[in-house]
């Protein structure tokens, strides 16, 4: 599968978006003791693309680089 065109960096912060998004949904869903139907969803798909990120990217990410990609897809936001 050919990802040469595919943003790796935009994938990784649309991922980390909705995972910021689902997880707290699905601890409150836990708390109020409901099934956690739509956090599960949002956390599949948060990591399918955080992984789609991964494999997109030569070399993939580390904890140095991830801030780094966030911040030039939050600059391209900004300045576009």
């Amino acid at each position: 599968m050919d990802l040469s065109s595919v943003d790796a960096d935009l994938l990784l912060t649309i991922g980390l978006a909705i995972a910021i998004i689902a997880i707290p949904a699905a601890i409150s869903a836990f708390s109020d003791s409901r099934p956690p139907r739509a956090a599960t969803i949002g956390i599949l798909v948060a990591g399918a693309l955080i992984l789609l990120a991964f494999y997109a990217r030569p070399g993939g990410y580390t904890l140095k680089t991830v801030p780094e990609a966030v911040a030039r897809v939050l600059a391209r936001l900004v300045n576009y």
